[in-house]
């Protein structure tokens, strides 16, 4: 497909994962123990760009640059129904999710309702639900009848940002004020890509991406992105005399 193509599924589209020791084996220069590795990737998070306002995202397929094990990485599950860990549909892909560890997420979630009038009902839905549940998205039954809201706290909900509308009657959960974020990770991740592609054959060495001058389109770490468009497969990950090779994927 030419790499010309819409911008969210040019630089957002993850293919199915393949050849994981050819891609994988060499970049696992991080934890390998899966809450380690999440604590590492969410210190790339530029938590300063935010003004600390959001809590520290991760991508669950960042975790495939640093494993390739996918067993290994699932174990984000386990971290899942201990209530620990959060998961987010980010929304500018289907096969794009964040995790957030849940205290970090209550923390600034409840920081942000400071003296607003939605404050009560984000906190019953943080108590109520997030304690409990680990869906991804919730239906109005599902609010009504189990959790017992209101069709006025809904509303409060959807206008505080910890949930977004899914479709009529449902909603995906969602991380409030996100949308810089969202935009920034794009335009990021479009001019590492390119970053790459711009290099001769469309091949970098890993180290030496790592210590490229950030352009204004790029203000994550850059090693965050990395880790991005390697477990997204966007690149591929081989290994040489000189170091891990980033290639570009003309797909």
């Amino acid at each position: 497909m030419n790499r010309k193509r819409a911008l969210i599924s040019d630089t957002l589209m993850a293919k199915k994962r393949k050849n994981a020791t050819e891609k994988f084996g060499a970049v696992s220069d991080g934890p390998t123990d899966i809450k380690s590795t999440l604590e590492y990737l969410m210190t790339l998070f530029p938590r300063k760009l935010f003004n600390d306002t959001l809590p520290q995202i991760a991508l669950k397929h960042q975790l495939y640059s640093i494993h390739s094990d996918k067993t290994l990485v699932d174990k984000e599950n386990k971290l899942r129904e201990k209530g620990e860990l959060l998961m987010f549909q980010l929304g500018f892909d289907a096969e794009a999710f964040g995790l957030i560890f849940a205290s970090d997420y209550k923390t600034k979630v409840l920081a942000g309702e400071e003296g607003k009038v939605t404050r009560a009902a984000v906190e019953k839905f943080l108590e109520k639900v997030l304690s409990s549940c680990r869906d991804l998205s919730f239906t109005k039954d599902k609010m009504l009848k189990e959790f017992l809201f209101t069709d006025s706290e809904i509303t409060q909900l959807v206008k505080s940002g910890v949930l977004t509308v899914r479709d009529a009657g449902s909603w995906w959960l969602s991380i409030p004020n996100s949308g810089k974020f969202t935009k920034y990770f794009i335009q990021g991740r479009k001019a590492v890509l390119g970053m790459v592609k711009k290099s001769k054959y469309s091949e970098v060495l890993k180290a030496e991406l790592e210590e490229r001058r950030t352009t204004s389109q790029v203000k994550f770490h850059m090693k965050y992105h990395i880790h991005d468009i390697v477990g997204a497969e966007l690149v591929e990950s081989v290994p040489t005399t000189s170091g891990i090779l980033l290639r570009f994927v003309d797909s």
